[in-house]
């Protein structure tokens, strides 16, 4: 489509904004140059006032004041943060997510218990342009629990597709372990048809995993309607959790008891607080929790999520859609930064 005969392309930005139900969000963040067109959310999105105001609230008057009494109501953040997102943006479960750590060790802890779980296949398939942190977590498991990576070579545009994905399946029969690859491509924002090739890979018997860090807030998922096994993300990009903001890990309910959490902390312990010897891991997605949480951090993290619930992410895809009409591509359009 031309973009001169566009009627989004050629109409008032004014006239736009009036009629735009999500165009008020713009003052739910931290503006302080209102003249800059900030177009980098993709790597760090802009704070909501929301989360300035917590993270102060949580410094001066819970740890501050409350000090060690404020963990009565820290403990669960984690599991209660991660059922907001995952309710609330990505289609899972309640008890399916957790807030916690780094995208790089979530995702070293999911691929690790993948690959335990499916002890006598030796492959991994991933993309040669995923990306790097979850190259080089795949390729220190390969050559660390001999394993091989069945590597794709897809479009640089496109990205992996299910017919690259069904090549390597076909390639490997009864021997691949595990499918991972990014839902939406980190350099051209494709989306990966992650339906089809979630189901692909189970019909080979192979365990999937997503990387989401481009999704979240961005564009609808599904992952239990589409029986998603594994995903990680970040929470700091379409999220506004601040940087640095911890990520989180998503293992479909019917795994949680299969799989074994590869680093046992004690936050994820049965009974924390008895200090027992010997690890039994908690019930549900909190056995997958580790050390100590950042709460702070977690405190930013729910803010700038609940933003993108309140937006609701069927809305934030209808506005992408509206300004990209004729373009295939998963830029997100919910990217209150851009708002000029």
């Amino acid at each position: 489509m031309a973009l001169d005969t566009d009627p989004i392309a050629t109409a008032d930005p004014a006239q736009l904004d009036a009629v735009d139900p999500l165009s008020h969000f713009r003052r739910r963040f931290v503006v302080p140059h209102p003249d800059v067109v900030y177009l980098d959310g993709n790597s760090l999105g802009r704070p909501p006032l929301r989360a300035i105001e917590r993270v102060a609230r949580v410094a001066t008057e819970e740890w501050a004041g409350e000090l060690v009494r404020g963990w009565d109501h820290w403990l669960d953040a984690p599991r209660r943060v991660g059922d907001l997102l995952g309710t609330g943006l990505l289609g899972a479960n309640p008890d399916e997510i957790v807030i916690c750590d780094s995208t790089t060790v979530d995702f070293y802890r999911l691929a690790s218990a993948a690959l335990e779980a499916r002890p006598g296949r030796r492959f991994i398939v991933t993309d040669r342009a995923n990306f790097p942190t979850d190259r080089y977590v795949l390729e220190g498991l390969a050559r660390d629990r001999d394993r091989a990576i069945a590597w794709l070579d897809p479009d640089p545009i496109d990205g992996p597709t299910v017919d690259d994905v069904a090549a390597a399946l076909a390639a490997h029969p009864d021997d691949i372990a595990l499918v991972t690859l990014s839902h939406v491509n980190y350099r051209s924002a494709a989306i990966a048809d992650l339906p089809s090739i979630t189901e692909l890979a189970h019909a080979a018997g192979a365990l999937v995993l997503w990387d989401l860090s481009h999704s979240a807030g961005s564009v609808p998922v599904g992952l239990a309607e589409h029986g998603v096994d594994l995903a990680v993300g970040c929470t700091y990009k379409y999220l506004n959790g601040g940087p640095g903001a911890p990520a989180y890990l998503y293992i479909r309910s019917e795994l949680q008891a299969e799989l074994r959490n590869p680093i046992q902390g004690w936050f994820g312990q049965a009974d924390q607080f008895e200090m027992g010897q010997g690890f039994r891991p908690m019930a549900g997605i909190g056995g997958w929790l580790t050390g100590t949480p950042g709460i702070l951090g977690l405190a930013a993290a729910e803010e700038g999520i609940r933003v993108s619930v309140e937006a609701g992410i069927d809305a934030i895809r209808a506005k992408k859609d509206q300004l990209f009409a004729g373009r295939d591509t998963g830029v997100p359009m919910f990217m209150p930064p851009i708002v000029s």
